[in-house]
């Protein structure tokens, strides 16, 4: 799940929960009371939750999220925050039905390795979507801003092209796009509002 940085904002997710929880959980903006997100959002280790958590300290609200969610055999987890160098927030789970699953016990000893693979998983689906092209405040295609990615790494349009796998005159073209949609005249320059951003260029 990645949060919104506005309260206004929805929550994007990727899930194999049951369709209809997380349709349920999102209509009812659940995100919002969810004590799982919201010990996510400050960031920080995995760790371990389940409705076996005390529900004196949780609302009635909050008893009742789990309650619908234990319908839907979620009742216990792992959940890893993550906050990417632009301060978005976002969230791994592994969920399971029954109290002190083997994962949970496994993943005490490998807590490192699942950290690093979510941080891995989650900077490779935001690379994906649409929003995280934008450079400067400007929106590039898929394509414009992956040239621009391989040129900030040194690579000519001839090695990019031969890395993707198209024309060094088709990248060529994708970065003069790129430049002019920035509003710059050369390739260093579109190269530095790219880093500017706290974009990953490797």
């Amino acid at each position: 799940m990645s949060l919104p940085s506005r309260p206004s904002g929805k929550p994007r997710l990727i899930s194999n929960y049951p369709r209809s929880w997380t349709r349920q959980y999102l209509e009812k903006r659940y995100e919002k009371l969810d004590p799982v997100v919201l010990r996510a959002r400050n960031g920080g280790c995995p760790f371990q939750w389940g409705s076996n958590l005390c529900r004196a300290k949780m609302s009635p609200a909050q008893q009742q999220l789990f309650d619908e969610a234990a319908q839907f055999s979620i009742r216990c987890g792992l959940t890893i925050p993550i906050v990417d160098l632009r301060g978005r927030i976002a969230a791994v789970t592994f969920a399971a039905d029954e109290p002190r699953p083997v994962f949970l016990r496994v993943a005490e000893r490998y807590g490192q390795a699942l950290q690093l693979m979510a941080t891995c998983f989650h900077r490779c689906v935001r690379r994906k979507l649409p929003g995280d092209r934008t450079v400067d405040g400007i929106l590039l295609t898929s394509r414009e801003y992956e040239c621009l990615r391989w040129a900030a790494r040194g690579n000519s349009a001839w090695v990019t092209g031969r890395i993707l796998g198209i024309k060094s005159r088709t990248i060529a073209f994708h970065l003069d796009n790129a430049k002019k949609k920035l509003g710059v005249r050369t390739q260093n320059q579109a190269i530095a509002l790219l880093g500017s951003e706290g974009s990953s260029i490797l």
